[in-house]
């Protein structure tokens, strides 16, 4: 009796997070579909080829697509070390104490920052103080800030999977503590701190409101040669369109979603290989 009491009082909680993925499915669903009716049509190679114009016909995302693509690779580049090797310190090398305790919660809070406020910090910290102007490091810099937060308690989370018998295994036959950390310790964690990178730069491909803080181009019909250039992106080109009432901008809109969409799955994707290959041959080995 006891038990059938339990198991009714307990079904409601099941019920409710099957109905809310059914709604979260739903929705994700009819604006997948949304999109793809309306910007399907426009997908063709002089898309990808034609720069920015006033008409809609000549519109393109060359230079919105190549500015992304530029973000993606300093940000990348900025972030990742940073992230990965601050991991490294303070779940591995610092001691556990109050300071080191404080910093990482106040990490773990700066994840939940609205962006706008990064966005801020970066016209005040790269654009102005370190004379950077509105170039594409000054905005690659603004979204490392923005996702190390992500990167480094992501990674932190990966090298605390990794099991303690592993390390004292490794201590046991002789290895240094730097043989440990890197050989063993970070070769266990580097799936899970794949996928935290993945998902923190896929955040940043579309991200608007810190680059137009930091001065992007809404519009640009020139191609950004070095990281000293000014630059616009995928997300503020999409922002122009969707921000003027002729419905063949809106359509433009919804063929550049597409095309940031399709970006980010394929991120993904190789996020999952990458974490699927890896995994097997720690299993293996």
């Amino acid at each position: 009796m006891f038990a059938k009491k339990l198991h009714w009082k307990s079904l409601p909680l099941p019920v409710a997070g099957l109905a809310s993925l059914i709604i979260a499915f739903l929705f994700l669903a009819f604006l997948l579909i949304h999109i793809f009716s309306e910007g399907a049509g426009g997908l063709s190679w002089s898309f990808f080829i034609n720069f920015a114009s006033r008409f809609p016909t000549k519109a393109g995302i060359y230079s919105a697509l190549m500015g992304s693509l530029w973000l993606l690779a300093l940000t990348a580049l900025i972030s990742i070390p940073v992230g990965i090797f601050s991991a490294l310190y303070l779940e591995e090398i610092a001691a556990k104490n109050a300071f080191t305790n404080f910093i990482r919660g106040n990490i773990a809070n700066l994840a939940g920052v609205p962006s706008i406020v990064y966005g801020l910090l970066g016209l005040a910290l790269f654009v102005r103080i370190l004379g950077f102007g509105s170039s594409l490091i000054a905005g690659a810099c603004t979204l490392s800030l923005l996702i190390l937060p992500v990167i480094i308690m992501a990674s932190i989370e990966s090298l605390r999977a990794v099991p303690r018998k592993l390390r004292e295994a490794a201590f046991g036959v002789g290895a240094s503590p730097m043989q440990v950390l890197f050989e063993h310790t970070l070769s266990q964690a580097i799936p899970g701190m794949i996928t935290g990178v993945i998902l923190a730069l896929s955040r940043s491909l579309g991200e608007t409101a810190p680059l137009i803080t930091v001065g992007a181009l809404a519009f640009a019909a020139f191609l950004p040669e070095s990281m000293t250039d000014q630059f616009t992106s995928l997300s503020i080109q999409i922002f122009n369109w969707a921000s003027r009432p002729q419905m063949e901008f809106q359509e433009l809109a919804a063929t550049a979603i597409i095309v940031i969409l399709s970006i980010t799955f394929m991120m993904n994707f190789v996020a999952m290989l990458l974490r699927w290959k890896l995994s097997s041959r720690k299993a293996t080995s």
